[in-house]
């Protein structure tokens, strides 16, 4: 095997260890919001989270990303210079649940939390909303801890039908028609919030009766 062969194989495998830590720090993270909706359906009668997802960023994903914000395409620059490598999305049922298990999460010894960006109380100009979360988790190997970053994307149901459906209609920036279509998707994520409100409202008049 020549040298250049050698670095090829050498980076390849480093690239699929580096994955395999985000892979696990997934796992870990899922873990602990499986555990609090059980013991919050336990403790309250009803599920806060309705579902779990979760995803590693593509290999093209990743070197577009870093060339975009100019670093290097290398195992040490993914890991030093991006945090949304590994991916949670927790979707609940209220808005107020999204704060509960947020704040549930912080609150455990093993997290830390780097940065917190809250798009419901302050959305996107689009009309985007979600409460984004970045921690450090450790996670055990065969021969060493590490504490790997995940960025968790916590949702009511209404808020991820209507990012799931944006970014599907996603419009050319060319189009005639942009302007219209970017007012009317601003004012549907003004209603689908608005309902989010009252549901979450009739909740709780329903649960004091």
């Amino acid at each position: 095997m020549g040298d250049d062969e050698y670095k090829l194989f050498e980076t390849l495998e480093n690239f699929s260890e580096m994955l395999m830590r985000y892979n696990s720090a997934i796992r870990e993270i899922r873990t602990k919001f499986e555990v609090l909706n059980d013991d919050l359906s336990l403790r309250n009668s009803r599920n806060p989270i309705e579902s779990i997802s979760s995803r590693v960023k593509k290999p093209i994903s990743i070197a577009k990303k870093l060339k975009r914000i100019g670093y290097p395409v290398t195992v040490g620059s993914i890991r030093d210079n991006l945090n949304d490598v590994a991916g949670v999305r927790v979707i609940c049922s209220f808005v107020d649940d999204i704060y509960s298990v947020a704040e549930m999460l912080a609150k455990q010894d093993d997290i830390e939390v780097v940065c917190v960006k809250d798009y419901i109380k302050d959305p996107k100009p689009n009309g985007y909303r979600s409460y984004h979360m970045i921690v450090e988790v450790p996670v055990f190997f065969s021969d060493r801890k590490e504490n790997m970053r995940v960025e968790i994307q916590i949702r009511t149901v209404a808020m991820d039908f209507w990012a799931s459906l944006e970014h599907q209609m996603r419009y050319k920036n060319d189009n005639a028609a942009a302007k219209k279509i970017s007012d009317e998707l601003k004012t549907c994520a003004e209603t689908i919030a608005a309902t989010d409100l009252k549901m979450m409202e009739l909740r709780k008049r329903i649960e004091n009766q």
